[in-house]
């Protein structure tokens, strides 16, 4: 068991992070952030089927992007202070409360109003477990392993962090879209409150959420402003297009499916983009050094610019299949190289208030493109909605391009850029 209040650091280990973190630290971590993934997607479908309003249903999913964008990094800045186990316990036990609730609401007659408040305090209160495992990760190894191992083991531990969050963000549409056709739309919504109460829960008392980026003896935290520094804005805005990127991406797919008369299988599809997403992100690893961070983040997102622009062109399922895949390609590496570079340039004794902040991004801008393109979709057609991923790609790689541009005072070493 690993802790924080010893006044001496810790000896190097020299076993694996997995043998340091627990065999079951993985699993746990990984299913507790699919409820996360699951929350947007879910309260669309719920309030589209139960209120019988694309609209309404649009607004509420935007609303709950709009609760995780306010309060989710506090939470992450309360966990930063006073402990990720005090702070996510309550958290996840009152997200799940109100996601069970949420049915209820919808399905009852309450009025839209009201449901527009629950779906925005289901954002506020989302857990922030994929940030702040890897912060727990990154305390693990810095506090834990030798110097030399320390930046591959990052490096890695990064690559495998954002391939887990690429694969919830098409699982957790996926199993929406699977439980809501197969049993009823507010299934998905009941099982992502369940999720949240057994597995945000596991993963908030595991031991290692006693952990803190080095020693409260000895840390002085870094003052807020900080967090507003130019080369960390520019990566919160990459990935911010990312999560617009997934949003626009899966709604104007699902308005393509259904002129073809098989919406259902929208989410079948999608996963075509995880399986080359995330293998080239557990991949990326294997870079070489030379091949600095920046560069991979603009020669990837070209990668995903160059195929959501074929997305836009394709015609027939089977063409759309193909440029998904394609795309899956771009989007992974280019998740490690933001992720990475927000752990390096992420102010002292911030770090679950930055990663919680780019977590964020990501369902904010997948909740505003959701929104925005199921209009478009509605009032214009479905080729006009297949343009707005192109748009959405153009975000990251405008950001990639000015990430490069900005001056390289204060860099971290392994940043390259």
């Amino acid at each position: 068991m690993l802790h924080s209040t010893s006044t001496a650091p810790p000896k190097p280990d020299d076993r694996s992070l997995v043998a340091l973190a627990g065999r079951w630290y993985f699993p746990v971590a990984f299913i507790a952030r699919l409820p996360f993934a699951m929350m947007v997607v879910g309260v669309l479908t719920l309030v589209v089927s139960a209120r019988d309003s694309v609209a309404l249903g649009g607004v509420n999913s935007a609303s709950v992007g709009i609760g995780a964008a306010v309060f989710g990094p506090m939470v992450g800045a309360a966990a930063d202070r006073f402990g990720q186990r005090r702070v996510l316990v309550p958290v996840g036990l009152v997200n799940a409360v109100l996601l069970g609730l949420f049915p209820l609401v919808v399905t009852g007659s309450a009025p839209d109003l009201a449901v527009l408040a629950m779906a925005f305090l289901i954002g506020a209160s989302a857990p922030q477990v994929a940030p702040m495992s890897r912060t727990r990760l990154v305390a693990i190894i810095r506090q834990r392993m030798a110097p030399a191992r320390r930046e591959k083991v990052t490096s890695g531990t990064m690559a495998y962090e954002s391939a887990a969050d690429e694969t919830v963000f098409i699982i957790g549409p996926f199993l929406v879209g699977i439980l809501a056709s197969a049993i009823a739309p507010w299934v998905a919504v009941a099982g992502a409150s369940a999720l949240t109460f057994v597995f945000v829960t596991a993963f908030a008392l595991h031991p290692t959420g006693k952990l803190v980026l080095g020693h409260h003896e000895e840390v002085v935290q870094a003052p807020a402003r900080e967090l507003l520094r130019a080369r960390l804005v520019v990566v919160v805005l990459g990935i911010l297009g990312v999560g617009l990127f997934f949003g626009a991406t899966l709604t104007s797919l699902t308005a393509f499916m259904e002129i073809h008369g098989e919406s259902s299988q929208a989410g079948l599809l999608y996963g075509l983009m995880g399986i080359g997403s995330a293998g080239l992100a557990l991949g990326s690893a294997a870079f070489p050094r030379g091949f600095a961070l920046g560069w991979r983040w603009l020669v990837f997102g070209v990668v995903l610019l160059g195929g959501a622009i074929a997305f836009a062109q394709a015609g027939s399922v089977l063409a759309v299949g193909i440029v998904l895949a394609v795309m899956g390609v771009g989007i992974g590496p280019t998740l490690v190289a933001q992720y990475s570079l927000g752990s390096d340039r992420s102010p002292v004794g911030r770090s679950a208030t930055t990663m919680t902040i780019l977590g964020s991004a990501v369902i904010v801008g997948q909740s505003i493109a959701s929104a925005v393109t199921g209009d478009v979709a509605e009032q214009h057609g479905a080729a006009a909605a297949m343009l707005l991923p192109a748009a959405s790609a153009a975000v990251v790689v405008l950001a990639a391009v000015a990430n490069l541009l900005l001056p390289r005072r204060g860099a971290a070493p392994s940043t390259g850029a």
